[in-house]
């Protein structure tokens, strides 16, 4: 049974995502250490590139981990915790209590962080616009056909499924009928709007890209032997 749970508490664990990087904590080495006990305790360490990373961006990962680990069918006790961090006792107590981010920051936070997650899930649907567009745009589609395109017209591909999510998640239109190009209330992108739109969605994905590959060098600067 254990292994089974380890397996899954893993599979739990990655769709976990770093908020700012839209990258599931899995795949940044975020998780230092992940364990089951023969009773169904999962034990999880997670690390993070530095000793300073925003608390808000930290404790979603930390409180989103402990729910994923938590709702695993025979997990009896999830217990999630931050290591080598400046607000680790703070955020370990806080997960565990599930006092919430204001709970957990009394007297310093004045809202949960629902809205912040919001927006890097709209920041992540742009640039999933970009990362399906551009080979069309590469092969030579033109303003007025990419303003026409369909998600339902699109080949699937593992980055459509993940901008759908990241679309469902905000509401925005995501089926088969649903625009490729959209703005930020959903609208479809016009024939006229849809350059300056591609550049917008193209700085928004290399921001995040480059941004991801800054906090990977620095975790493996920080934990060597997470460098692979």
């Amino acid at each position: 049974m254990s292994s089974r749970l380890h397996r899954e508490v893993w599979a739990a664990l990655g769709t976990v995502l770093d908020p700012e990087l839209d990258e599931p904590i899995t795949d940044l080495d975020f998780v230092e250490s992940s364990t089951v006990s023969a009773e169904g305790v999962a034990t999880v360490v997670l690390r993070l590139p530095t000793f300073f990373c925003a608390p808000n961006f930290s404790f979603l990962m930390v409180a989103d981990a402990y729910d994923a680990v938590s709702e695993i069918d025979g997990i009896t006790r999830a217990d999630v915790t931050l290591a080598d961090h400046h607000a680790s006792d703070e955020i370990n107590g806080g997960v565990a209590a599930q006092s919430g981010f204001v709970g957990t920051f009394e007297g310093l936070a004045v809202a949960e962080l629902d809205e912040l997650r919001a927006q890097f899930f709209r920041k992540a649907a742009l640039a999933g616009q970009d990362k399906i567009a551009r080979p069309l745009v590469d092969d030579g589609a033109s303003p007025a056909e990419l303003a026409n395109t369909s998600l339902g017209d699109l080949p699937p591909s593992a980055e459509l499924d993940r901008m759908k999510k990241r679309r469902a998640a905000l509401g925005l239109p995501n089926g088969y009928d649903a625009p490729l190009l959209i703005d930020g209330d959903g609208n479809r992108i016009t024939e006229a709007q849809v350059p300056l739109h591609l550049r917008r969605a193209r700085l928004q994905r290399v921001g995040i890209e480059t941004n991801g590959e800054f906090c990977k060098s620095l975790l493996q600067t920080r934990y060597p032997a997470a460098a692979h």
